[in-house]
C-alpha cells in the first residue's frame, strides 16, 4: 500500500486502528461470557484449552499441547500436573521416543470435559446467532486471511511510519 493510501486510510471509519478496536472489544466481550460460564461448571480456563485439545485431537506430546493452546512451556507443565492430580488426564512415555512424555484424557477426564465442553460450544452459538452462515464463513475466512498476512508480512516500510507520524 502506498503512503497516500496508508493517509487516507487512517482517518476513514475502516482504519486500520478503528477495525482492531472493534475487534479487540468484540472479542473481549465474547471472552467475558466464556469465563463466566467456565467458571460456574468449575473448569479453569487453562484446564478446558488443555482437555478440550487432548478430547479433539487425542493423546498429544506436552510439547505440542502448549502452542495448541496457547501456552508457555511451564504454564503447560502446571496445567498438565494439576489435571494428572485430579485425575483428569494420564501421562505415558513415547512409544518411540521414551523422552517425550504423551498426555491423553482419562475417562475421569472425559465425563468432565464432555458437559463443560457441549455448553461451551452452544454458548458459541448463542454469541454468534447474529450472524448467518454466510457471515460467519466470511468471518473465518477474513479472520484467516488477516492471521495469515500478520504471520509472515515482516517490519512495515519506514515510509508508512512516517506518514503515520504525519497525521
Amino acid at each position: 500500500m502506498d503512503a497516500k493510501n496508508v493517509k487516507h486510510r487512517l482517518k476513514g471509519k475502516t482504519s486500520a486502528p478503528h477495525v482492531w478496536l472493534i475487534m479487540l472489544k468484540a472479542l473481549s466481550a465474547i471472552a467475558r461470557q466464556l469465563d463466566v460460564d467456565l467458571q460456574r461448571s468449575g473448569v479453569s480456563n487453562t484446564d478446558f484449552r488443555v482437555m478440550e485439545a487432548l478430547r479433539h485431537q487425542g493423546p498429544l506430546p506436552v510439547n505440542v499441547i502448549g502452542p495448541k493452546v496457547n501456552l508457555t512451556p511451564g504454564a503447560i507443565s502446571v496445567a498438565v500436573d494439576r489435571l494428572e492430580v485430579r485425575g483428569l488426564v494420564a501421562r505415558a512415555e513415547g512409544k518411540r521416543d521414551r523422552r517425550v512424555r504423551v498426555v491423553a484424557l482419562t475417562k475421569e477426564g472425559e465425563k468432565v470435559i464432555s458437559p463443560v465442553y457441549h455448553r461451551h460450544a452452544v454458548l458459541l452459538e448463542h454469541i454468534f446467532e447474529p450472524l448467518s452462515e454466510n457471515q460467519r464463513l466470511s468471518l473465518e475466512n477474513m479472520l484467516k486471511l488477516l492471521g495469515r498476512h500478520a504471520e509472515t508480512m515482516g517490519e512495515i516500510p519506514e515510509e508508512s511510519v512516517t506518514v503515520w507520524k504525519g497525521t
